[in-house]
């Protein structure tokens, strides 16, 4: 079951949110939590691409031939905004494995809170493709607002939708001002942003929980 309000889909299936719990537990080990991320990101995948288009392909059973019906994977891009946005490539890789993968490398200034671009990556024909943005957090939303401005700036896909795994109210204002036509798919919302950018309650700094890094 999903729950979708001016473009922000609530991914709340059970296998979801029993596997987000765990996760968000502060004894949860590097193993566990990249583990759990992986199998999250597979079942999000699948709400995430409900509404692709479906092409037409003959294929031959054992007992006869026939027309089915297949996703084109060679005109989907994921762009992980690195680095934490790479826990989610390999669960979605589950569900579309033609998928070509992008990279963009963005940190948050501590003072500012803004983000600073240091890399930028794609597959080629990105104007042919659908674009899933993946990062686990959307907090500030300013990562998220910059990645996609760059994306449009730079590639102008064919379309673009963004799937993280929490969000704060604040990240959806910020994402959703700067670019409304960008629908968010998320496990859940949080409560509020601390003063440091952190979601509350949040599960800490998923790169670092992801690559077992302080």
């Amino acid at each position: 079951m999903t729950t979708n309000t001016a473009k922000v889909t609530i991914i709340d299936h059970p296998l979801v949110q029993h596997k987000l719990t765990l996760m968000r537990r502060k004894e949860a080990s590097t193993n566990s939590f990249r583990r759990m991320l992986g199998e999250l990101s597979t079942l999000m995948a699948y709400e995430i691409t409900r509404d692709f288009p479906l092409q037409d392909l003959e294929i031959e059973t054992p007992m006869e031939k026939m027309v089915g019906k297949v996703i084109d994977g060679k005109k989907l891009a994921l762009v992980s905004i690195l680095r934490a946005g790479n826990g989610f490539l390999d669960g979605m890789l589950n569900v579309v494995p033609g998928a070509r993968i992008g990279h963009i490398g963005l940190y948050r200034d501590p003072q500012t809170l803004q983000p600073v671009e240091y890399y930028f990556k794609m597959p080629d024909n990105m104007g042919e493709r659908d674009v899933i943005v993946v990062d686990p957090m959307l907090a500030t939303g300013n990562s998220a607002a910059a990645a996609v401005q760059q994306l449009k700036d730079k590639c102008q896909p064919k379309s673009i939708k963004f799937m993280c795994l929490l969000a704060a109210p604040e990240g959806i204002a910020t994402l959703q001002k700067a670019h409304p036509d960008v629908p968010i798919f998320t496990a859940t919302v949080d409560r509020e942003l601390n003063d440091h950018g952190y979601i509350l309650p949040g599960l800490g700094d998923a790169g670092d929980r992801i690559f077992g890094t302080k």
